[in-house]
């Protein structure tokens, strides 16, 4: 007796189990195969695999949420400058070729005047030049000229001097051509416009700006900063006014520091506020260095040196600054004379000197607390 044992094709699917037949369970659904490797990535930028139309929210075949990239989270925009524009240096040649080239148009120009015959007698007998038949002014004595005098011109009027701490932005036919930070003689391509800029350490020191502390009080800051060019094109010709645009990212990092501390808090000691000039100063160095960055601008410290109440309610504040001492010295005055009678009553009483009853008692305290009082108070400690 034989048994047949007969397979099932693997492309009729699974068998059935408990009425359910096998197959897709999801209808409507595209899967594809994921590589093992994505399934365990904890990459965070990690490219997410391309959703199913049916399953929206949820990457094919894993139930799980796609990720999303931190630069997709809307944050506080950042200037942008045209990526292309970047300081590069520029081509620039010797001094000593723009004074040749020019000696040698000077040159060319005498002895074409020789040529042509222009050079007098007298002239000649000094130079020790022999004389020749003239040959008068032809188009090739007129082609000669028009040759050294473009090349006496190009020459000399190229020449120009690098001075430290100063650097050239070149530009031509409204192209930026490069940046020269070389120092001496030097001969630069006359027909380029060139435009200077300090890139040495600079110090500005801003005039006292309006401000308000977390308490609405208003403020006036004078903020001194330190900064340079660090990239010459992004800051001549990626902004208007470099540095009128320094002074507002000044203003605008004032204001967002200063709004979020107080200027003189009253419930604690311990609480940050504006008299912590360290602090406020690198809260305040970073935002400018980062608003300024993106314009070629580098800024090394920018420090509040002067924190004052605004004319306005400077004299009320006074007021109460010297109240909340008045306040604050009389307390100090009352609990010392309280220690002093406390201490005197108990040595009378511990030492047998006095017995007192609880009437006779109240009244030395009171009396000792004026006594005491009265000579504090004179005496101002």
């Amino acid at each position: 007796m034989s048994t047949t044992t007969s397979q099932t094709p693997e492309s009729e699917g699974a068998p059935e189990h408990a009425g359910v037949r096998g197959g897709r369970l999801i209808h409507g659904e595209s899967t594809a195969e994921i590589p093992v490797h994505l399934l365990f990535r904890e990459d965070p930028d990690s490219v997410a695999v391309p959703l199913a139309p049916a399953v929206v929210g949820r990457r094919l075949g894993t139930g799980e949420q796609p990720r999303v990239r931190a630069s997709a989270l809307p944050g506080r925009r950042v200037p942008v400058v045209d990526p292309e524009l970047v300081e590069r240096p520029a081509r620039v040649l010797p001094g000593s070729v723009g004074v040749l080239a020019g000696v040698c148009g000077v040159a060319g120009g005498a002895a074409t005047s020789w040529w042509a015959g222009l050079l007098s007698p007298a002239a000649l007998r000094t130079l020790e030049i022999p004389a020749q038949v003239a040959a008068g002014l032809g188009p090739a004595q007129w082609a000669a000229y028009a040759g050294a005098g473009v090349l006496g011109l190009f020459g000399f009027s190229g020449l120009t001097r690098g001075r430290t701490g100063n650097a050239w932005v070149l530009g031509m036919f409204g192209r930026y051509r490069g940046t020269v930070r070389r120092t001496g003689l030097m001969w630069i391509n006359p027909l380029v416009l060139r435009r200077r800029v300090d890139v040495r350490l600079r110090h500005w020191r801003s005039e006292p700006m309006a401000a308000v502390d977390a308490n609405g009080v208003a403020l006036r800051v004078v903020v001194l900063v330190t900064w340079r060019v660090n990239d010459t094109a992004r800051a001549l010709l990626g902004i208007d006014d470099h540095e009128t645009y320094l002074r507002q990212c000044v203003e605008s990092a004032l204001a967002r520091v200063l709004s979020q501390v107080a200027a003189d808090p009253a419930a604690s000691q311990d609480a940050v506020s504006l008299r912590d000039v360290e602090a406020v100063g690198e809260e305040l160095t970073g935002l400018v260095a980062a608003d300024a960055a993106p314009v070629g601008l580098e800024v090394f410290a920018a420090q509040p040196t002067r924190i004052e109440y605004a004319p306005e309610v400077a004299e009320w504040m006074q007021r109460r600054r010297i109240a909340a001492l008045d306040v604050q010295h009389r307390d100090t005055v009352l609990s010392s004379v309280v220690d002093s009678v406390e201490d005197t009553v108990t040595r009378l009483t511990m030492r047998g000197l006095v017995e007192l009853d609880d009437y006779e008692r109240k009244a030395l305290v009171k009396d000792l607390t004026v006594a005491f009082y009265t000579r504090r108070s004179a005496d101002g400690r």
